[in-house]
């Protein structure tokens, strides 16, 4: 029943860039609940979810669109979502050594060199992980505002329903953080919310970029999942499962998988 709820184009476009925004700034409005403690069960819970949810997305909103586009264009089918994924891995790889970043429950900059702030190398590190989320709402949009039959609208927003969903651990984790480094709550709320619009603007960007580029659509996507699927091996799971209560965390991803998987399926 919802094949046509988003027909309209520019209300699929405009919900699509903003939904996932509104899960980073509920995640960042826990900074006035929450303690930033990276081995408390809630932010254990709230990053294998995270995992779960963006696992899923993959899945069923990348991957196995990308496999099927491929069949319906390609002798190789397999050929170009394996080098797509390939490539998207690489992609956050270098992404991931060359900017200086600081993840929340570490004291150990990665990247380059650099003399910035902690703060400042935490919200890159969130960044990070925000880039390759927005590429891949961008490459979704893109399908679905071109009208083929394997990238619906429907299936743009269940995407977009998925991010904002694991934009809400990802929004606190930013958040509590900045408020332990001695940022005002209010401030940590503002900065962490501002996070979110990475992905609106990594979408836009993408869907300017892949314009016209449709007979490599398969690849695009795969290269979409494989900077997602770089971001949960090398730096989500990894902090969920370092420390105590790591059970919770698989716990989470169990719980994120399943629910995008309903959504998916739903929409």
């Amino acid at each position: 029943m919802f094949e046509n709820f988003f027909s309209n184009d520019i209300a699929l476009l405009i919900a699509g860039l903003i939904i996932p925004i509104i899960g980073c700034v509920i995640g960042s409005a826990s900074v006035f609940l929450l303690k930033n403690d990276s081995n408390s069960p809630s932010q254990k819970l709230m990053l294998g979810f995270a995992a779960g949810v963006m696992l899923a997305a993959i899945i069923w909103s990348l991957m196995q669109p990308a496999m099927e586009l491929a069949a319906e264009k390609e002798s190789i089918p397999w050929l170009s979502p394996t080098i797509g994924f390939l490539l998207g891995m690489g992609f956050l790889l270098i992404l991931d050594s060359v900017t200086p970043h600081l993840h929340p429950s570490s004291n150990s900059v990665e990247g380059m060199p650099s003399k910035l702030q902690k703060s400042t190398m935490l919200i890159l590190a969130i960044t990070i992980h925000h880039i390759p989320e927005g590429m891949a709402i961008g490459v979704v949009l893109s399908g679905a505002l071109e009208g083929g039959d394997m990238i619906t609208g429907a299936t743009a927003i269940a995407l977009s329903v998925g991010m904002a969903l694991q934009n809400i651990p990802e929004g606190a984790v930013v958040s509590a953080p900045l408020n332990n480094m001695g940022v005002s709550k209010f401030k940590s709320f503002l900065m962490g919310s501002a996070t979110g619009l990475v992905q609106p603007i990594a979408a836009i960007i993408t869907m300017l970029l892949i314009d016209g580029t449709m007979p490599i659509f398969p690849a695009i996507l795969a290269f979409a999942g494989g900077a997602m699927m770089y971001v949960i091996v090398e730096e989500i799971i990894p902090e969920g499962q370092s420390g105590k209560h790591s059970n919770i965390a698989t716990i989470g991803v169990a719980i994120g998988f399943a629910l995008m998987m309903v959504l998916d399926g739903t929409l």
